[in-house]
C-alpha cells in the first residue's frame, strides 16, 4: 500500500515561525565570520599574538618616543610640544612575523617649560611596530598640559611675530657652534621641531629612533596666503647607528590648522633616499584625543 505524504499544517496566528531557528543560526555564523575578518590596512591581526615577557630592552621608550612624535605632529602647536619624561608601565606582544604590539603609560613634559609652572602630563598609547618597517601605527590619549585658550594665544603670538618680520628669514645654523640658541630664534627652532616630528615618526622603527640635532639653511618664503611657509634643512641624529641624516623639509603652518609637511632625506648608509608628504588631518590608522 502506498503511503500518502500529508501536507504540513499552516501556521496559526501566534505560532513561532519554523524558519526562525535557521535564521538565528545563519546570523550567528555571519557574526562569527565578521569577527574573524582580517584587520584593516596597517592594523595587526588579532590572531597569533602572544605576550612577550622578555621583549627587547628599550622597546617601551622607543614606543613612547614614536607616539610623542606623532602626537606633536598632529597637535600642530609649537607652544605645546611634548617630550618623554618617564615610562611608567607597559606590556608587549609579539607575533610570528616578529612584529610588536606595545601598550604603555608614560609621563611627558613640555619641550619649553616655564619656571614655576606644572609641566608634567600623562599619556597612554598603543604602538604597532611592523618589524623593521618604518611609520608605526599609533593610538594615543594624553591629558592636557596647558589650557586650550592659553595654547591658542601663544601660537597666535608666535604667528604674529613671524609674520611681522621685516626681513625674510635666512638663518645659517641653529644652534650655533657653542650649542646656544638665541631667544629670538627659538620660535624658528620650535616650528622646525614641529615639522620634523612628522619625519621622525615616519622614519621610526622598533630598532631606530631620531632626534633633531641641528637646523640649517632656514628660509621663510613669502606667499599670498596667511600661513607661515618655511623651507629648511635639519640633521636628524639616528639612534642606534649614531649617523646624522640630512633632511630637507618644507613646512606650512597656521594656528589651529593641520600642519602640512613635505620632506626629502638622504640616507647615509645606503644610496637610497626617502621622501614623503603629509597633512595633519590625513593620517590613519591613528588617533589623537584629549588635547
Amino acid at each position: 500500500m502506498q503511503l500518502r505524504r500529508q501536507p504540513l499544517p499552516a501556521p496559526r496566528p501566534g505560532d513561532p515561525d519554523p524558519a526562525a531557528p535557521l535564521l538565528v543560526l545563519l546570523l550567528l555564523l555571519a557574526l562569527q565570520g565578521a569577527a574573524a575578518a582580517p584587520a584593516g590596512p596597517g592594523e595587526p591581526e588579532d590572531s597569533g599574538w602572544r605576550q612577550d615577557a622578555e621583549f627587547p630592552r628599550g622597546l617601551l621608550s622607543q614606543a613612547a618616543r614614536a607616539a610623542l612624535h606623532f602626537f606633536n605632529f598632529r597637535a600642530s602647536s609649537p607652544s605645546a610640544l611634548r617630550v618623554l619624561a618617564e615610562v611608567q608601565e607597559g606590556r608587549a606582544w609579539i607575533n610570528q612575523k616578529k612584529e610588536y604590539k606595545v601598550d604603555l603609560v608614560f609621563t611627558t613634559e613640555l619641550y619649553n617649560p616655564e619656571e614655576g609652572k606644572e609641566h608634567l602630563g600623562k599619556c597612554s598609547a598603543r604602538v604597532f611596530f611592523r618589524n623593521e618597517k618604518p611609520r608605526p601605527a599609533i593610538n594615543i590619549t594624553c591629558t592636557r598640559l596647558i589650557e586650550k585658550k592659553t595654547r591658542q594665544e601663544e601660537d597666535y603670538r608666535l604667528y604674529k611675530y613671524m609674520k611681522q618680520l621685516k626681513n625674510l628669514l635666512d638663518v645659517v645654523s641653529i644652534p650655533d657652534s657653542h650649542g646656544h640658541i638665541d631667544p629670538s630664534l627659538r620660535p624658528i627652532w620650535d616650528l622646525a621641531f614641529l615639522g620634523s616630528s612628522y619625519v621622525m615618526w615616519e622614519k621610526t622603527t622598533q630598532f631606530l629612533h631620531y632626534y633633531m640635532a641641528q637646523l640649517s639653511s632656514v628660509k621663510q618664503w613669502k606667499t599670498n596666503e596667511d600661513a607661515i611657509d618655511f623651507d629648511y634643512t635639519v640633521l636628524l641624529h639616528e639612534f642606534s647607528t649614531q649617523e646624522m641624516i640630512p633632511c630637507h623639509i618644507h613646512l606650512v603652518w597656521y594656528p589651529g590648522k593641520p600642519l602640512k609637511v613635505k620632506y626629502h632625506c638622504q640616507e647615509l648608509q645606503t644610496p637610497e633616499e626617502a621622501s614623503g608628504t603629509e597633512e595633519g588631518s590625513a593620517v590613519a590608522p591613528t588617533e589623537l584625543s584629549n588635547f
